[in-house]
């Protein structure tokens, strides 16, 4: 019998889509019982500095670095810094260690009403400008290199700018620069929030209104076909673990100190600070013309999150004669997480750095 409509469906084939899809929802229970408390984190680490809720870790691979000068991961605000180090198979982390760099990872922690004020000062000037000295100190060295993801590439940006001398070499990854790209939906939602009557009301940004505002970003793809497409895993133990600890990183998102949400929302996002100036950290004003060392940006040609125009922008702003841009095919989670990326970031990073060793 020929198919009814464009998709070519008949009684048949529906019948034995419908069998299938109950087969694998039977399968899912036996799998489920062998799917025990998912973890994350593929690496060893150990603690090595701490400021209050601020955690600073050093990675340990399977053999000692070789290179000189440590490399200090700054993630995101809004998620767990784990995604660099998510499982063995996905791991930035590994890949940089497995290549002879030496990698400590900033953990934020999660700010409760103590962190309520909390500002970009604090975590720009104490907690990363803390990591970076107690590396200088560790390492006798005047700069360290730092890799930025995402708002801690904004972050790290700023942080060079007010402190060139403490960064030897700086790459930013996925990292927001122009705020008002017209393909910036995050961007022009928050263009028109009433940034002070939000914090006012909430005190701390909690991270379910958080997480919601991201998956409202594609809610088909993440609200609806996704776990439609979990059914075709669930008679594979590993694939399902697989999914089920993505799903665990997406919603580990801690709250959003208060005042450093106001702070960041309304220099950057609605300001667009480093395309039109008028960021202050702690009274400084953030001149990305002071950021002289060597630049590598990498960005993802399919982000959602931060369009590559918006990364791109950097290219121009600082003082460096050192500016590379590296394209990522993929986006924005992908890029820590896919095969490709396995492949190619953590090789990219480790030749634009050797290729500057002094």
């Amino acid at each position: 019998m020929d198919g009814f409509g464009p998709l070519g469906f008949t009684p048949d084939s529906l019948a034995q889509e419908s069998l299938r899809f109950q087969a694998k929802l039977r399968a899912g229970l036996d799998t489920l019982h062998q799917v025990h408390d998912i973890d994350y984190g593929a690496t060893a680490r150990e603690e090595v500095w701490r400021d209050g809720k601020v955690v600073l870790y050093r990675f340990r691979g399977d053999r000692a670095p070789t290179a000189r000068v440590p490399l200090l991961i700054v993630y995101a605000l809004v998620n767990r810094p784990y995604m660099v180090d998510l499982q063995d198979d996905k791991s930035i982390v590994r890949g940089l260690l497995e290549r002879g760099e030496d990698v400590y990872v900033l953990d934020w922690g999660y700010p409760d009403r103590s962190d309520r004020y909390l500002e970009l000062e604090d975590y720009i000037q104490r907690y990363i400008g803390g990591a970076v000295d107690h590396l200088r100190h560790e390492y006798r060295m005047d700069g360290i290199n730092v890799l930025g993801i995402c708002q801690g590439g904004a972050f790290s940006l700023c942080f060079t700018a007010l402190n060139p001398h403490k960064v030897r070499n700086l790459i930013t990854m996925v990292t927001p620069v122009d705020f008002h790209t017209s393909d910036n939906m995050l961007g022009n939602w928050t263009r028109g929030l009433d940034v002070d009557l939000f914090v006012d009301t909430l005190g701390n940004v909690p991270a379910d209104v958080m997480n919601w505002c991201y998956l409202t970003l594609k809610p088909w793809r993440l609200f609806v076909q996704k776990y439609v497409g979990m059914v075709d895993v669930l008679d594979d133990p590993k694939a399902l673990e697989d999914f089920l600890r993505m799903e665990k990183w997406i919603f580990d998102s801690p709250d959003q100190a208060g005042e450093a949400f106001r702070q960041f929302v309304k220099q950057f996002y609605q300001g667009n600070g480093f395309l039109k100036g008028g960021i202050d950290i702690g009274g400084r004003t953030v001149d990305l013309r002071n950021i002289d060392m060597p630049i590598l940006n990498i960005y993802a040609e399919q982000d959602h999150l931060v369009p590559p125009a918006s990364s791109k922008a950097l290219d121009g702003l600082t003082g460096s004669d050192d500016y590379s841009e590296l394209s990522f095919r993929g986006g924005h989670i992908g890029i820590y997480v896919s095969s490709r990326a396995q492949r190619e970031v953590p090789q990219a990073i480790h030749d634009w750095l050797a290729q500057r060793a002094r």
